[in-house]
């Protein structure tokens, strides 16, 4: 059941600010917008709801995932450890900067065998990176394990399992750096969007510069900014993260939702002859 499916007041009335400042871009125009600031907003219930020292957003769950490499410094010719069972952004992200996805098996968890990660580990290996699909968490205490032994970077592609926790923490916040997606079918939505969280703050400087065409930032003069490094636009628009504002704080009810679908489905099979 994905958040957009429960659109009402709230998501209209955070967007309603947004036309109404008539400001949709996250930087600069801070004259117009009323002080009305829904990216930093949205970033500050992030951090809060996981636990997490930073929160960046991005356009989508695919840039988070590129973002999130390329802020911990994974380039040409590295490796990453990346499970069999995943979508597609998962191993394009990891393309997209030059990096080398290692595909390994799977076991019951859904995603990385902790076995099989350890086999596939060589010099040129940088990352480790899970992904929790449908939700389906992995064993991070394991992989954090051999990634503390080897040195390696645990990234965790939880953009299907937003609002699940391991080990009492929030998926996404018990590795080096997390990535969720808040598109449109999605738990919580933002009609297209992502973000990376950490509590490194050089990964996060680096994605907000990183995500916005290496803008660090500095100031109140966005043509005065300085750029020290190359960066792309993987910025998100106010409008989306309006809607993401109203929908993380919902997020609650839409897992309670879904967790009652789910006893009901698993209750009606519990019922049927075996075949």
């Amino acid at each position: 059941m994905p958040g957009f499916e429960l659109f009402g007041e709230k998501e209209k009335s955070q967007v309603q600010d947004v036309l109404d400042s008539g400001v949709l871009m996250r930087y600069g125009f801070d004259g117009m917008r009323n002080n009305h600031w829904k990216a930093l907003e949205l970033e500050a219930a992030l951090t809060k709801r996981m636990n997490a020292g930073y929160a960046q957003l991005v356009s989508s769950g695919t840039a988070a995932l590129t973002v999130a490499l390329a802020s911990a410094g994974v380039g040409a010719g590295d490796e990453v450890i990346m499970p069999t069972f995943t979508f597609v952004a998962s191993f394009e992200s990891i393309l997209a900067i030059g990096a080398v996805p290692i595909l390994v098996d799977v076991d019951d968890t859904l995603t990385l065998d902790p076995v099989a990660v350890e086999n596939a580990i060589t010099e040129k290996t940088k990352v480790v990176m899970p992904v929790h699909m449908c939700g389906s968490m992995a064993d991070l205490k394991a992989l954090k394990a051999i990634c503390d032994k080897h040195d390696l970077l645990l990234l965790e592609d939880a953009c299907q399992a937003i609002g699940g926790s391991f080990d009492g923490k929030p998926l996404g916040s018990y590795g080096d750096l997390g990535c969720f997606s808040f598109d449109y079918v999605k738990t919580i939505t933002c009609g297209e969007g992502g973000a990376v969280i950490t509590n490194n703050v050089t990964y996060k400087t680096n994605a907000d510069h990183y995500s916005d065409h290496g803008h660090d930032h500095v100031g109140n003069n966005r043509g005065a900014e300085t750029h020290p490094f190359l960066g792309y636009n993987y910025r998100i628009s106010e409008l989306n993260a309006a809607v993401g504002c109203a929908q993380i704080e919902r997020l609650d009810d839409f897992l309670a939702i879904q967790e009652k679908h789910y006893a009901v489905i698993r209750e009606e099979l519990s019922v049927l002859p075996n075949i």
